[in-house]
């Protein structure tokens, strides 16, 4: 791997200075594309990602990949020569990102007149988790906060059982995405009106995740439907479920298309299905979903998953078996397409990390490099904002680097 940037966002900068996931997700999006991003901790290294497992020999495995494509540096914004430090840098870059409580950075000294000051033409990324108005505004989030505020959560798990969280902060994700896409949004602005003041960007974590959830609101608001678990069951479509093979595997079925359900009638050579009324339409089937659902559960308990992949493949039905992270890395297909790739550590060797997604075929974007040790960076950074040795060592001395 190289330090050179590819890409089509090379020559975007962008300050990070947001700590957890969701921001710096987002600003490792866009350094996969090329961008140039400046990642910014305190010294000690509380950001909380670090002491967040996975980790080996103490080295937390989330923190490389999180922050890949990063240089790093260390800094006490809150303190006068920090943040004088720190304006610095800003007038060279085009995006600051940062996920602190709402007004945190004015109590820094670091409020919207100053950073517009330092950088007039500058995109702030506020992540919070309710936004930067209204009375939630100054409440800590997480990302198990947005999903069950946002009604994601009431509509995850059994119907007889209680509301269930994924096994991964989604909520974070969702808000990364939507960060990248507000300041790709902005650049964009920006490229095509080169003289307009800088802007703000005020992301919501919990509006991110409620806005993927996108017919929940018309429905309550249209037909008084409020949405509630269906376990495995598609809420919008039958047959639809996760189902067991007879030798103990799992595959999950969407069948979503009038067509896709005619090739499973096919597979199942069960044409009579066809002319059942109960099964006429997606609408009739979802109305009958128990039904329709018991007769493709029965089927599937009859054959090996090895037997049932084929059968369904051969008629071009959707459905995939349930991966392991171990299945998804010995797939021939996600290994021809190097879903993962090894990216070199200095500390642990070489790191398998995702690959860059989407793909690009004139402008690809590339992982560089895994996320940066504490403070690596900083003698090459502050030299070449113009600090002396002088002046850095005094900086180290009094623990504001």
């Amino acid at each position: 791997m190289t330090r050179t940037a590819s890409g089509p966002l090379v020559g975007l900068k962008i300050l990070d200075l947001s700590t957890l996931v969701a921001g710096p997700w987002a600003a490792t999006l866009l350094a996969d594309l090329g961008a140039e991003v400046l990642k910014i901790e305190l010294p000690n290294g509380s950001d909380p990602l670090r002491a967040l497992p996975p980790h080996k020999d103490g080295v937390p495995l989330w923190w490389k990949t999180t922050n890949r494509n990063k240089r790093g540096i260390t800094l006490d914004v809150r303190t006068d020569p920090g943040r004088a430090v720190f304006l610095k840098l800003l007038a060279d870059y085009d995006v600051l990102i940062e996920n602190f409580r709402t007004g945190t950075m004015d109590r820094w000294g670091l409020d919207r007149e100053t950073l517009f000051a330092a950088q007039p033409r500058l995109t702030v990324l506020r992540v919070t988790g309710f936004g930067q108005t209204g009375p939630y505004r100054s409440r800590p989030g997480l990302a198990r906060i947005f999903e069950a505020m946002s009604g994601f959560t009431h509509i995850c798990g059994s119907p007889d059982g209680p509301p269930q969280h994924a096994g991964f902060p989604i909520g974070d994700s969702v808000a990364g995405l939507f960060g990248a896409l507000g300041i790709l949004a902005a650049s964009f602005h920006r490229l095509r009106n080169p003289d307009a003041p800088g802007q703000e960007i005020d992301l919501a974590a919990t509006e991110a995740m409620f806005r993927v959830l996108d017919f929940l609101a018309p429905e309550y608001q249209q037909l008084g439907t409020v949405r509630e678990r269906v376990g495995n069951l598609n809420a919008y479509a039958a047959p639809a479920n996760i189902y067991r093979t007879a030798d103990g595997k799992w595959l999950s079925l969407a069948v979503s298309t009038q067509s896709l359900f005619e090739r499973l009638t096919q597979a199942m050579q069960r044409p009579d299905l066809l002319g059942d009324p109960r099964f006429a339409t997606n609408a009739d089937r979802v109305r009958h979903c128990a039904e329709i659902d018991a007769i493709v559960s029965d089927w599937m308990a009859q054959y090996a998953a090895a037997q049932l992949v084929e059968m369904l493949s051969s008629h071009d039905v959707t459905f995939s078996s349930i991966y392991s992270i171990h299945d998804v890395l010995h797939d021939p297909h996600f290994i021809e397409r190097e879903v993962t790739v090894p990216v070199p550590d200095a500390t642990l060797g070489d790191i398998r990390m995702h690959n860059v997604v989407p793909r690009f075929s004139a402008t690809p974007g590339a992982i560089r490099h895994s996320g940066p040790d504490l403070g690596q960076d900083n003698a090459e950074v502050f030299r070449e904002l113009g600090l002396s040795d002088e002046e850095l060592q005094a900086l180290r001395s009094a623990c504001i680097v």
